[in-house]
């Protein structure tokens, strides 16, 4: 099997989202995607396979140290940077996945080209109750005067969730003390995978937003680039009426991972009927780090 190691979100080795990708893997069982995933130690390895219907051209599994996922955002972006390397596939390509099928263009040629996921509206669920909220702001060592009036504490996603926290400035970004175990054990009361706390006001340069997510229920204590993420806040901020748009797209870019000495950006475009989002278009680049063969 050939394996690769791909930094996606970014343009820079060694920076944005790190993933695994292995091609041709029908022949492995669970266990042995599992253990690969394992080996390689990235927060996921994607595994590409062959269709098993008319309705989709591939399949690919996400498979964490831990357990597999529904979808990965930037482990899709890696593994179809990598199998687009050549010029010659086709477009666009329909992917399987546990969380159901999306599909997934190649924008541009060339190392430069970028990666666009094409999603349907994700969902957005419930805010919390004030109890609730309390809890989330001393697991993260914020408090109320820290959080951004304009934006509610709420779970978002369906199969993936998240729960959003829109902060004032990036200082509150910067002064985050997460406590992963009561994180983790919130993630199960709520019923949200993981934590995104975001700003509208960065200081990025031509960044909409800047942000940080943690997910230690999945194994992963800060994620670096989070492409799922962004998607599920393009609907939040449609939603509150926190993005401009003409009721028929809008668009933003968001930051993250510098925190981590592994910056990257996501470009999010949102196609809107009147006032209702429609579906998200989740855009990112890559790099390829190293390949190898790998034999089982």
């Amino acid at each position: 099997m050939q394996v690769f190691q791909v930094d996606a979100f970014t343009r820079t080795r060694f920076t944005g989202n790190p993933a695994g990708v292995v091609l041709d893997a029908d022949a492995l069982s669970d266990a042995e995607m599992l253990a690969v995933a394992r080996e390689l130690n990235n927060a996921d390895t994607a595994f590409v396979l062959q269709p098993d219907g008319d309705d989709h051209d591939l399949r690919v599994r996400f498979f964490t140290p831990r357990t597999e996922s529904s979808f990965v955002g930037h482990a899709t972006v890696a593994a179809h940077y990598v199998l687009s390397r050549d010029g010659r596939v086709r477009l666009p390509l329909r992917q399987k996945q546990k969380a159901g099928i999306v599909t997934v263009d190649v924008l541009g040629t060339d190392a430069a080209r970028k990666i666009a996921i094409n999603q349907p509206a994700p969902s957005l669920g419930r805010e919390l109750n004030d109890r609730e909220r309390m809890a989330v702001l001393d697991a993260l060592a914020l408090s109320t005067a820290d959080i951004d009036a304009r934006c509610p504490l709420r779970i978002a996603g369906s199969s993936s969730t998240r729960l959003l926290v829109g902060v004032r400035g990036t200082e509150q970004l910067k002064q985050l003390k997460p406590d992963y175990a009561r994180l983790t054990t919130l993630s199960a009361q709520l019923g949200a995978a993981g934590f995104f706390v975001f700003t509208l006001a960065p200081k990025v340069a031509a960044a909409t937003v800047e942000s940080r997510m943690f997910c230690p229920a999945l194994g992963i204590p800060e994620d670096p680039v989070s492409g799922n993420a962004h998607g599920l806040l393009g609907a939040y901020l449609i939603a509150n009426k926190l993005l401009p748009h003409d009721q028929q797209s809008a668009r933003f870019t968001g930051a993250q991972g510098h925190y981590l000495k592994r910056a990257g950006h996501v470009d999010i475009e949102l196609a809107l009927v009147g006032d209702k989002l429609a579906g998200v278009r989740i855009i990112g680049q890559a790099e390829i780090v190293f390949e190898t063969i790998l034999t089982l």
